[in-house]
């Protein structure tokens, strides 16, 4: 078995940098450098205060609905790093369908990311706000507004400038 998994993981590794060499978009952080440093700054304000944990919980169901492989994949790195199980990162696709994974305060950021990466959907519905309001104080719901502006400025960016998942040049 540990064969198969270090083939498969030297495979996974040989196709990132294939994809990546072959990218062709621009580097964003090199053509627009006042912008992103902006947008980093930006996000490490939003997230400030905030549970490590519950900033990636958002930041993945903001990614799977932006369809964003990059960010889904820095994010659940970050998740795992942050102390998520393998079980409830496996459920932030279906929350809904799968409650008991997460607390009501989690359930409410989670509704509220839905709400707000498909604003154009249906804006943010008041009882979805209410019961984000509920949940946390005034100083911390702005900032997980923020998280969610955020993290859909990022999958924007990525998916825009073509980042190919596994790519993540962050260090730590």
């Amino acid at each position: 078995m540990t064969t198969n998994t270090n083939t498969a993981a030297a495979d996974i590794t040989t196709a990132i940098a294939e994809v990546e060499a072959a990218r062709t978009r621009l580097d964003f952080a090199k053509s627009a450098p006042k912008v992103f440093r902006a947008i980093v700054g930006f996000d490490a304000a939003a997230r400030a205060g905030l549970d490590p944990a519950l900033v990636e919980l958002i930041q993945i169901r903001s990614s799977l609905l932006n369809h964003c492989a990059y960010c889904l994949h820095m994010h659940t790195n970050q998740a795992r790093k942050a102390g998520e199980s393998e079980d409830r990162l496996h459920m932030v696709a279906v929350w809904r369908e799968a409650r008991h994974f997460f607390t009501p305060k989690e359930q409410a950021a989670l509704a509220l990311t839905e709400a707000l990466t498909l604003v154009a959907d249906a804006g943010v519905p008041d009882a979805v706000y209410a019961e984000a309001a509920a949940h946390f104080d005034e100083e911390e719901l702005a900032h997980v507004i923020a998280v969610i502006c955020t993290i859909n400025t990022w999958n924007r960016v990525a998916l825009s400038t073509g980042k190919v998942a596994g790519t993540d040049e962050r260090k730590g």
